[in-house]
């Protein structure tokens, strides 16, 4: 069998130290390709720089622009694509992609913990662990994370630390499969259960959606701020809990714009009807909290801007939120 073609589309991150003032993205595509021995034994590699940006600087706009190269790339030939980009933000670009693309040929994303300047710098094998993954031909189920030789479902992976390469991880499921010897093992193939949402038009407006950690003896006043948003994360206490002083002002929200509720714990579901006291997961959804799975509040952030920049209206969204819950 021919070897399979891995388009890999740079939008920075992987860096390089610059001057004295720390690290900035300074690769291309190309240039990181170079730097990774063996590489052209596992597939026809083709280089793509899209951007060249640090992964906190990256807009909605620029993953809905990847998101269109990637299915043009995908159309032309290629068996798979690798993005590369700073890890800061690999969670929510990864999520974001998976909910506009509906193809069965590899998309992975990854980047590097260390930057190319430091001692053990994990850049080139994660991408070639990637290029691995990409070239598979295996139908993932959706995009996926491929760091530190495991392979991350985009809806369940995270970025758990803020320095060591094993950083990210699938709290509560684990990876779906690792890269061992140049080939992809998975363990499991998660099942498409996301409907695709449409990707927003060029030049949509802004949204605002803010996440509002709930804490103990809560003022209310990170919630009171969001009063102007199109939609708010609730991320509450356990299982879906909030102090019973913020029941009303949540109930306004509520009644005006979505809201959604995740466990602020980052693992495990928000609950139905366990509990009944006055700011319980079952009196916040009687007053029209919805919840989003088992999504925590990065996720569900992005899933809500998603929608709203899709251009579905209120009702719209709550479909699409019992769907999915």
């Amino acid at each position: 069998m021919s070897l399979p073609t891995v388009v890999v589309i740079s939008l920075g991150g992987t860096i390089a130290m610059s001057g004295e003032n720390g690290a900035t993205p300074a690769l291309t595509g190309d240039e990181l390709i170079a730097a990774v021995p063996g590489l052209g034994g596992l597939a026809t590699v083709e280089a793509v720089n899209f951007r060249l940006l640090p992964g906190a600087s990256l807009r909605l706009d620029d993953i809905d622009e990847l998101a269109a190269e990637i299915e043009r790339r995908l159309d032309a030939g290629a068996d798979g694509v690798v993005i590369t980009q700073g890890t800061d933000t690999i969670e929510e670009t990864a999520f974001y992609l998976d909910l506009q693309l509906d193809r069965t040929e590899p998309v992975v994303v990854t980047g590097a913990m260390r930057n190319a300047s430091l001692p053990g710098a994990d850049g080139p094998a994660n991408l070639f662990a990637a290029v691995v993954v990409a070239g598979s031909r295996l139908d993932l189920g959706g995009v996926v994370v491929v760091l530190d030789d495991q392979v991350h479902s985009a809806r369940a992976v995270a970025k758990t630390h803020s320095t060591l390469p094993s950083a990210f991880a699938s709290p509560g499921c684990g990876p779906i499969g690792l890269v061992a010897e140049g080939r992809a093992h998975l363990s499991v193939v998660p099942v498409r259960r996301w409907p695709r949402i449409r990707r927003a038009a060029p030049g949509a407006p802004p949204r605002s959606v803010p996440i509002v950690t709930i804490g103990l003896d809560d003022d209310g006043a990170t919630l009171a701020a969001a009063d102007r948003a199109d939609a708010v994360v609730l991320d509450a206490l356990g299982v879906g809990h909030v102090p019973q002083w913020l029941v009303e002002p949540i109930t306004r929200h509520a009644e005006r714009i979505p809201v959604v509720m995740t466990s602020r714990t980052r693992t495990g579901p928000v609950l139905r009807q366990t509990y009944g006291f006055p700011g319980s997961e079952r009196d916040l959804r009687e007053r029209g909290v919805l919840s989003c799975g088992l999504l925590n509040a990065l996720k569900a952030r992005i899933l809500l801007l998603a929608l709203l920049r899709s251009g579905m209206n209120r009702a719209e969204m709550v479909d699409y939120m019992a769907e999915v819950d």
